[in-house]
């Protein structure tokens, strides 16, 4: 039995491994890669050179980033394509 969400992964693979690189892609991989909780308390833009810019509401949420920063970085390139993002950058917006 393989687990549902091995199979929406694949099929996320699939679905954009032909698409050009945009904002949106970005957007879906990041979402898939970190769940719905972490994607409401971020916004993600790909910058030059490969760094995934992170904006995220407040100090927990850019914590809780950068202490997954490579599990996260793994995931998205799994979607985006190996090497695409080569590191994260994270900064908030509020306090906390």
């Amino acid at each position: 039995m393989i687990a549902a969400q091995h199979c929406v992964t694949s099929a996320l693979q699939i679905l954009l491994r032909d698409q050009p690189l945009s904002k949106g892609k970005v957007s879906l991989a990041w979402s898939a890669a970190v769940g719905r909780t972490i994607d409401r308390a971020t916004s993600v833009s790909l910058g030059q050179e490969g760094t995934l810019r992170v904006r995220a509401d407040d100090r927990h949420w850019a914590r809780e980033v950068g202490r997954s920063s490579a599990l996260i970085t793994s995931r998205v390139n799994r979607l985006l394509g190996n090497g695409i993002v080569t590191r994260i950058e994270v900064t908030t917006s509020g306090p906390r």
